[in-house]
């Protein structure tokens, strides 16, 4: 594979001065590592593992499949930091942006995005460090890396290597500008209910802990929050409801969301993907919920999945500051819980981006958790699809 892709450099030579690189898990990422940082030795490099492989503008490349976006910019910045997630995982955050924008040389500067990709866990946290440094005041867009069968072997790659328990971000200030956007393909059920007690329970035996440590709903209106959940789905999970186990294929297309704000009367939603019921009938999240919160039941389609992976790199196309056709090429952050549901259409979903992204280059992976900008600010959900859009 690594071959290929070398075959395939050499015919559009690039000097990059910004590299994403995503593969499925199945592969040696050492070897991978050791490819891009020989190949690429001046490249700001970020990447990871992704569920299933990757997509691009010629389609689904599968589980055995490596992609490379490469950006050469000499009249822009970049560059990106890595740490890993121990401690404080606020604190560890705030280090890499600063030592991302360093490597940029652009210490004390607003970069124009931020670009991260982690393990899973630690999201909102992470997004919490970073506000320390810029706030709300440009867009934090990304993933979480992602294996096949959430069993923790999925990876992170940045400037000084491989972990598996770590936070890479990228501080991109392009000459050509960014666009991006961030939303989700569901609409409210009408069911909806107060979270009334959240736990910080340990994981199940066989997880990985990064799915379920302090994202565990316990109830919901003083009821168990998986029974409650169950009815909101018409009894679908009830044979797993005494026994337990993982439903994340099962809740694809029935997340629950949290209102995050309107545009006019239109109501936007933050989606939260319960993954597990757990032995004392809790529900298991890949995102934090506090209590109060008002949760609503969300359903979703496989068309709409499908239409709005394009819908979602035609907004970010038309963000940029020379509108769509200023478009050189993308990355997209697609959801490898929708990818899962979305199954054998999602040959329509490549098809869509490259479609709205007129034929540009684009790179696409699949995540455990997705961050974006979604009414002014930046937060991490599930269920999500990221785009981002470079100018010429």
């Amino acid at each position: 594979m690594l071959s290929e892709l070398s075959t395939a450099m050499e015919s559009a030579p690039i000097e990059p001065d910004f590299l994403c690189v995503f593969y499925g898990c199945v592969h040696d990422d050492e070897a991978i590592w050791a490819f891009v940082r020989d190949r690429f030795p001046a490249a700001a490099i970020l990447g990871g593992t992704s569920c299933s492989g990757v997509m691009s503008e010629d389609g689904l490349g599968g589980e055995n499949s490596i992609g490379l976006l490469l950006v050469e910019d000499p009249d822009g910045d970049y560059g990106t930091a890595a740490v890993r997630l121990r401690g404080d995982a606020a604190d560890c955050a705030e280090q890499a942006l600063h030592e991302a924008l360093a490597a940029a040389g652009c210490a004390g500067e607003l970069p124009e995005l931020i670009w991260i990709y982690q393990a899973p866990g630690q999201e909102e946290a992470v997004l919490d460090g970073l506000r320390r440094v810029v706030g709300d005041r440009c867009p934090i867009v990304g993933g979480s890396s992602a294996d096949d069968d959430i069993v923790g072997k999925w990876s992170q790659l940045g400037p000084a290597g491989l972990m598996s328990d770590g936070l890479v971000v990228g501080v991109l200030f392009s000459s050509g500008g960014i666009g991006f956007a961030f939303q989700g393909g569901y609409e409210p059920s009408g069911e909806s209910g107060i979270v009334t007690q959240v736990g910080d329970g340990a994981a199940d035996e066989g997880d990985t802990g990064a799915s379920t440590r302090g994202r565990q709903l316990v109830s919901i209106d003083g009821e168990p929050a998986a029974e409650v959940y169950n009815r909101w789905l018409g009894g679908a999970l009830g044979r797993k409801i005494a026994s337990g186990g993982n439903i994340m294929i099962d809740t694809a297309m029935s997340p629950v969301g949290v209102e995050v704000g309107k545009i006019g009367d239109i109501s936007h939603y933050l989606l939260i993907h319960p993954n597990r019921i757990l032995a004392d009938g809790s529900l298991a999240t890949f995102a934090t919920l506090e209590e109060g919160t008002r949760l609503f039941g969300m359903r979703g389609n496989r068309a709409n999945l499908v239409e709005r992976a394009g819908k979602v790199a035609a907004a970010a196309a038309s963000t940029l500051p020379g509108g769509p056709a200023s478009l050189a090429g993308g990355l997209i952050i697609y959801c490898a819980g929708c990818m899962l549901a979305v199954g054998n259409e999602m040959p329509k979903v490549s098809r869509a981006v490259s479609s709205s992204f007129d034929g540009a280059p684009f790179l696409g992976c699949f995540t455990f958790g997705e961050q974006g900008s979604i009414l002014g600010r930046n937060a991490h959900g599930n269920l999500m699809i990221s785009a981002i859009a470079f100018g010429k």
